[in-house]
């Protein structure tokens, strides 16, 4: 099972407790899956059975109407769709008008504010938009989430929900629908958050915290192997150097602070100067073993720059 489908069979088990947020998270659910067809016939289809269930559900308690539900399945990809029928009957027009999604205008193509006056309401008609057209990648690969739906209008609403919500989102057309989308780890587990889905929170936080303690420990390995690095390609500079004036002058020529040093160098070409210093007699500190491979450097850069001077 996707993540996906694990978040939509969590949320259809929801049963909210009041009746304002049911209408809401119907209203959502027939925005984004459902089409009026004749006099005021209703058709819902969707991919996923427990929000099948959901929808026949809110159908049958709230307005107590009669529905049909057939399975189909997809030639094309070898799925399973449920298309559930609400057939014309008395009641369906005063229950879809109930429900916001039509007006004395026409069709609302936004998202009617009575629906979504309490936070409640607001966290379940996401929900129920999400049930409908949302989708959201495995964390463990990526985090992203999308929701579609077939009207600007009803995006932006959507996202102006989300901000509400402190949940920052966008919209964007993408062929013949709106995809109101975020990215991040924090605004779509906010998202779960909101609207129910603890059990899918969870299993996202944990892999979230895992890719913290993953990337935390690259960085640490890629920055010791940076230090590393560094610390060879200065260690090689100080040994040419110090054979460069081993050449031209014999070593015997350096001071024996300078020469001491020149030695253990010579004989540890791979350790840092905080090791140099601890392989000294006495230990000499860090801030020592610089000035004296600084002082070093600068004799060796002497004989060079006189070379080619002649």
């Amino acid at each position: 099972m996707s993540f996906t489908a694990e978040v939509k069979d969590e949320l259809s088990r929801i049963i909210p407790e009041h009746e304002t947020c049911c209408k809401a998270e119907l209203s959502a659910l027939i925005r984004i899956e459902g089409k009026l067809s004749g006099k005021f016939r209703l058709e819902i289809v969707t991919e996923t059975a427990p929000v099948a269930r959901a929808v026949v559900r809110f159908l049958h308690t709230i307005y107590r109407l009669k529905t049909e539900v057939t399975t189909r399945r997809s030639m094309l990809n070898k799925t399973y769709n449920y298309l559930i029928t609400v057939p014309a009957q008395i009641g369906l027009e005063d229950a879809i008008r109930d429900l916001g999604i039509l007006t004395p205008d026409g069709l609302e193509m936004g998202i009617n504010a009575q629906l979504v006056e309490l936070p409640c309401c607001v966290a379940a008609y996401l929900r129920g938009a999400f049930l409908g057209g949302g989708f959201i990648a495995n964390p463990r690969s990526n985090f992203h989430f999308e929701l579609a739906c077939d009207h600007e209008a009803l995006a932006n609403g959507l996202v102006a929900l989300l901000a509400g919500s402190g949940i920052p989102a966008r919209a964007v057309q993408r062929r013949n629908a709106w995809i109101v989308y975020m990215k991040g780890a924090e605004a779509i587990i906010d998202f779960l958050a909101l609207v129910g889905a603890h059990r899918s929170l969870l299993a996202a936080e944990n892999v979230r915290v895992t890719k913290s303690i993953r990337n935390n420990e690259n960085r640490r390995v890629n920055a010791e192997m940076a230090n590393q690095a560094k610390t060879i390609e200065a260690s090689l500079a100080q040994v040419r150097n110090i054979r460069l004036l081993i050449e031209k002058c014999g070593i015997g020529a350096l001071p024996p602070a300078l020469r001491e040093l020149a030695d253990l160098r010579l004989a540890h070409p791979d350790v840092s100067l905080r090791e140099l210093g601890e392989l000294a007699k006495p230990p000499l500190s860090k801030s020592a073993v610089y000035h004296r491979v600084r002082r070093i450097d600068e004799i060796a850069r002497s004989f060079a720059e006189k070379e080619e001077a002649l």
